[in-house]
């Protein structure tokens, strides 16, 4: 596991991470990993001492967990809901990342506030003209107030 990250002579340690978005399946990632955990004799070797971290996709977190579990490398993960709890079909939350083993996260994102826009615009337009008969705009509204809240915490 990573040391704390603690001041030196030096000043805080520099923290370098990577996101690896969606450019690998579970397959290369884990390769991926598997490359990236035998750098940590490198990485200990530095003149002076670098805390990395990777964020894989949801799916390979436990592969992170197994492979980099032994190094100085973490890993976390690219989202978290804002709930601990609920009714939020295919959210993470902060306590689940944890007990995965996560020590990063990467919240409010360009790139995610960027498309939850793009989803809701998308949204709306399926509900008012699929429900057209009424009723859906308060929940295309009621959809926009969460996600403008979420993303504000962001």
């Amino acid at each position: 596991m990573i040391p704390e990250n603690s001041p030196s002579a030096a000043g805080p340690r520099p923290v370098i991470g990577v996101s690896l978005k969606l450019h690998f399946g579970l397959a290369r990632t884990r390769a991926w990993l598997a490359e990236v955990a035998a750098l940590d004799a490198t990485l200990a070797a530095l003149p002076r001492p670098v805390d990395l971290f990777v964020l894989p996709s949801f799916p390979a977190l436990a592969d992170a967990r197994e492979l980099l579990g032994a190094t100085r490398i973490a890993f976390g993960a690219q989202n978290v809901h804002w709930a601990d709890t609920g009714a939020f079909t295919g959210e993470v939350s902060a306590g689940m990342l944890a007990e995965a083993g996560a020590r990063y996260v990467e919240v409010g994102h360009a790139e995610r506030r960027r498309h939850v826009e793009a989803a809701l615009v998308c949204l709306q337009h399926w509900l008012v003209s699929d429900f057209a008969g009424g009723g859906s705009a308060p929940k295309v509204e009621k959809i926009k107030e969460v996600e403008s809240r979420n993303l504000r915490a962001a």
